[in-house]
């Protein structure tokens, strides 16, 4: 070693998670779950160590905002590093004496990830990756590129709950995959406060503050349950309970299909009602990219041979088209095989209100089951998220995950004999509007 060479301390040893987090080589590594696990320090600890191997290393470092960024990121590497990294504020990066540089990013809206389109880096940090949706993960992935054989790695913290729960969640901890996406690409540490006993240590009451949370919020951020998270809007939704095998489905029921369409996706559900108005929803079928025409083909194979009654739409199919004259009604009616369609009662409160009591369970005992068959239905209705200003509606972003809980709304909706003033089920509030709303609608019922 010669004298010039400066030697340079870095405090602070690694929890057994935060190692396991380190040794990862997978493309695509999450780390989290749960509060006060370690997963900032870890992050910064892992970028540093790669930014000084490898000469030149391009890496970037997303979260929500540039002030977060800052404050959660910034000040603590410049703390923590002093003297192996320099920040430059006109170039918005963290900079290193043999090249490397860690450019800082922001992501709050699909508009700002496009900003991103064309760039191309090495390693890529995204930090709360659940404040951002599937769309804007996507473009990250897609800067993940090269023409140097340095290692390409994306880096993800996350906690349960925000807009990126229902992907991050099926990718690590599900680990439910789609066509193209290579299992071995994903790898999930999971962390927990209990895991990380330096906090512990220097605020032994952090653990009490968790600790007090209301249920799901505490089970989501002290435990890293991924089932439950804060903002959720079916908190009743317990796949234990609600969801079960073609073999438990009655035989003897009143079938007919619900069914949500958009171009960017079609959600149809075979549904029927038994002799004691339970809702049991047998078979699904959920697909994009369909005309009208086609998803009426799709949702007439669905009812085919189950005597459907009916196929409860939203009323926006009865609206004339510009280009041809007809309404999407007229094409899809025309389809073999199709029920009798009628147009959804699609008020979006009382519908959300009428399925939450479905899903209710009284003494372990919902008044809805769905055929495990439904992975779509199964895998939305719980990630769907409050709308932030009026609690009382779910959310309509990610916009992907809400076609399937549509279509089970204007199913439940769609069964008036069920809202009678002896229901154990709906509020007389609700039976009065759904009354009103029916009257309006008369002659598509008739």
């Amino acid at each position: 070693m010669s004298e010039s060479t400066k030697v340079i301390t870095v405090k602070g040893a690694p929890t057994k998670r935060q190692k396991e987090f380190f040794a990862s080589r997978a493309r695509f590594t999450a780390y989290g779950g749960a509060r006060g696990g370690g997963k900032s320090w870890a992050l910064r600890r892992k970028l540093v160590a790669m930014c000084l191997r490898y000469d030149g290393l391009s890496c970037l470092l997303v979260r929500r905002t540039l002030p977060e960024l800052k404050t959660n990121h910034v000040i603590p590497f410049l703390r923590e590093y002093d003297g192996i990294l320099s920040y430059s504020d006109s170039e918005k990066a963290l900079l290193f004496p043999n090249g490397s540089r860690i450019a800082l990013g922001y992501c709050a809206a699909d508009k700002d990830a496009l900003r991103y389109q064309g760039q191309e880096y090495d390693v890529i940090a995204i930090d709360e990756a659940t404040q951002l949706s599937e769309f804007r993960f996507s473009i990250f992935k897609a800067c993940l590129r090269g023409s140097n054989d340095f290692p390409r790695r994306m880096y993800l913290t996350c906690n349960p709950g925000g807009i990126g729960h229902s992907w991050v969640k099926r990718l690590f901890v599900d680990r439910d995959f789609r066509e193209g996406e290579n299992p071995d690409d994903y790898n999930f540490i999971p962390a927990r406060v209990f895991d990380n006993p330096i906090l512990i240590e220097a605020d032994p009451e952090y653990v009490s503050s968790l600790e007090s949370l209301p249920e799901r919020l505490r089970d989501a951020w002290l435990y890293g349950r991924w089932d439950v998270f804060e903002g959720q809007f079916f908190p009743e939704f317990d796949a234990a309970i609600h969801v079960c095998t073609r073999r438990e489905i009655p035989s003897r029921l009143s079938r007919f299909i619900a069914l949500d369409y958009g171009f960017d996706r079609l959600a149809a559900l075979l549904v029927g009602i038994d002799e004691q108005g339970n809702v049991w929803v047998i078979r699904e079928h959920c697909e994009s990219g369909l005309t009208l025409s086609e998803a009426a083909i799709r949702a007439a194979a669905l009812a085919e041979g189950e005597s459907a009654e009916y196929a409860v739409c939203s009323p926006d199919l009865w609206n004339r088209r510009q280009d041809s004259g007809l309404s999407g009604f007229e094409i899809m009616q025309g389809a073999k095989g199709m029920p009798p369609m009628r147009p959804a009662d699609d008020r979006r409160v009382p519908g959300w209100r009428v399925l939450r009591e479905y899903l209710s369970a009284k003494a372990g005992h919902p008044f809805i089951r769905i055929s495990s068959e439904c992975k779509e239905l199964i895998e939305c209705l719980p990630a769907l998220l409050c709308d932030v200003r009026r609690n009382e509606d779910a959310s309509d972003s990610p916009h992907k995950i809400t076609h399937a809980p549509e279509a089970m709304r204007y199913a439940v909706m769609s069964r008036p004999q069920l809202l009678s003033e002896e229901s154990p089920l709906l509020e007389r509030s609700i039976l009065r509007d759904f009354n009103i709303n029916l009257k309006k609608h008369r002659s598509f019922f008739d």
